[in-house]
């Protein structure tokens, strides 16, 4: 009998899916989620009976704030956090399909397709924990909004009928996901080897929608999250884990400035995982500005 996928597996605290980072054992029961104190108001601030520090309220408000736009000749591309109040739980439940979506093609493994609603409840449990660490950590959202002959890349007289099943009417399709932690306390329960520093800046679970690859989607993305850390304060030195045969992103990475930390073991194969490179790019001072770049790039797997 076939063996069962990474995600039901007991034995591996990471799962074998090269995006998704999942907190320990994906049990539900395993879960780290946020406590109950931490429960958002609808504002979507903290709620009663939790104390945060004068940096941290003005962290949560870079994060409410924090928007990234670039023009593309085919389009606009918009970056926010998701927030961890209600008003972006139809938001949050369109990211669980669009990571799902994003598991069943790379693990392209017919019988995953009946474990679908269990794929759903736990990438939707993970979200719950990743939006309750705000402001140690955040979930990045992207929404694509073609141009069209009647407005220009920037949307503003374009068709403003807006995305479905939670896309919202303003802001278009949503086309992209990272996450960014910004300290120890942020850093995934799990992460991949070679582990990175847990006080240092990390980006995991970068995915693009598939019809929207190959746009340079997936370069602004990374962009959007290096910016995010520089308006956050945190420290500069970011890091990422990229599989060893995706050739395309690494490229990707290595033009836009990281270099390679550290390379996994021979051994991870024992583990069923494909071999990665721990790679960190020093961010400089100033905030990034988004460059007018419309070269192709593969944003299929951008990193495990």
């Amino acid at each position: 009998m076939a063996a069962a996928p990474a995600l039901l597996s007991l034995t591996p605290a990471v799962s074998r899916h090269p995006r998704l980072i999942f907190s320990r054992c994906p049990s539900p029961r395993h879960l780290r989620l946020a406590p109950p104190a931490a429960t958002p108001s609808p504002g979507g601030s903290p709620g009663p009976g939790v104390f945060l520090s004068p940096r941290a309220l003005s962290q949560l408000d870079e994060l409410a704030a924090f928007r990234y736009e670039h023009a593309f000749p085919h389009g606009l591309l918009t970056v926010r956090a998701l927030s961890r109040g209600p008003d972006d739980d139809a938001v949050a439940e369109a990211l669980v399909r669009l990571l799902a979506s994003s598991f069943s093609e790379t693990v392209r493994w017919a019988p995953a397709q009946r474990y679908a609603q269990l794929l759903a409840f736990v990438i939707r449990r993970y979200l719950h924990d990743r939006r309750g660490l705000a402001p140690h950590a955040a979930v990045l959202v992207g929404f694509y909004r073609p141009a069209t002959d009647a407005g220009d890349a920037t949307g503003d007289e374009g068709d403003d009928e807006g995305g479905e099943d939670g896309e919202g009417e303003d802001e278009g399709e949503m086309a992209c996901t990272a996450e960014v932690s910004f300290d120890a306390v942020g850093a995934p329960g799990a992460p991949p080897t070679p582990t990175p520093p847990l006080d240092f800046p990390y980006i995991c679970n970068m995915t693009v929608k598939t019809p929207l690859r190959r746009r340079g989607i997936g370069k602004q993305l990374l962009k959007a999250c290096e910016d995010l850390v520089i308006k956050m304060n945190a420290k500069r030195r970011v890091y990422l884990h990229c599989r060893m045969i995706d050739q395309v992103p690494f490229n990707m990475y290595r033009k836009t400035g990281y270099n390679i930390v550290q390379t996994d073991s021979i051994l991870v194969w024992l583990s069923l995982q494909k071999r990665k490179y721990l790679m960190s790019k020093e961010l400089p001072q100033a905030s990034v500005v988004s460059e007018p770049s419309t070269k192709d790039f593969d944003d299929n797997i951008l990193t495990s």
